[in-house]
């Protein structure tokens, strides 16, 4: 990982999505639902500062929950659902 705060971890977990969806031909503009995964509900408010960022004019529909464990310990997950 990249980051050991819900921060830094966040902004590489969405310059990843970032990268995927350009790589198939998308963009960021073009997410139309989120589900973020937390470790910890309490970080939500750190999250949500860089995720507005990344969505600042139009934001997707959002879910957020907080999960028990995430792969290699991560402390956030984002799924998203894009539009072509």
């Amino acid at each position: 990982f990249v980051g050991t705060d819900i921060r830094q971890q966040t902004e590489r977990t969405l310059e990843n999505v970032k990268g995927i969806l350009e790589a198939a031909g998308s963009n960021m503009h073009h997410v139309v639902k989120t589900t973020v995964f937390l470790k910890d509900i309490n970080d939500f408010s750190a999250m949500n500062e860089v995720y507005a960022k990344f969505f600042a004019l139009a934001p997707p529909a959002r879910s957020t929950v907080q999960v028990a464990r995430l792969p290699k310990d991560a402390l956030v997950e984002i799924e998203v659902i894009a539009s072509s």
